[in-house]
């Protein structure tokens, strides 16, 4: 009987030691509902919103404009196909509604950012016109991060 426990009780650690250590190529979800895989940076250093196909890139430029380039499944940029963006980002007591025009392969916002460097930012895409539209909340950190070369909106770290 004492020797039956024993095999259980290690076959039982084994198992769980195997579990634990299983890595097989792919992300799990977690508890809160996110799936907390390496992220990635887009091709201008910008956020991938994921939550909308073809996955789009949302970058600040120098002169505080925002860009949104859309991505093929490779990652690489796209032209616009009929998507209509807003976003509302800045302090909630007075945000700022920006409005996007096209500019090459990208859309580029008609307004600039406010002055700050972090506050919310709530993106809404339409992907066709009778379409539901795609929202994707964020908090907009516009500081260096100091482990990888991103703004801390877009960075890959993994803190």
């Amino acid at each position: 009987m004492k020797t039956t426990a024993i095999t259980l009780l290690a076959a039982l650690t084994f198992s769980l030691a195997a579990l634990a250590a299983d890595d097989h190529g792919h992300a799990h979800g977690h508890s809160d509902g996110h799936d907390h895989a390496p992220k990635t940076a887009g091709p201008n250093g910008g956020k991938i919103l994921t939550a909308v196909e073809p996955h789009a890139e949302f970058f600040v430029t120098a002169d505080r404009k925002i860009q949104i380039t859309f991505l093929d499944s490779d990652g690489k940029p796209v032209p616009p196909a009929g998507q209509t963006i807003t976003v509302t980002a800045g302090e909630r007591s007075a945000p700022t509604t920006f409005t996007f025009v096209p500019s090459g392969d990208t859309l580029i916002s008609e307004q600039v950012l406010p002055s700050g460097e972090n506050f919310p930012t709530v993106v809404q895409v339409k992907t066709a016109p009778d379409a539901k539209t795609i929202v994707e909340k964020f908090n907009l950190n516009l500081a260096k991060c100091p482990s990888c070369a991103y703004a801390e909106y877009a960075c890959t770290c993994a803190h």
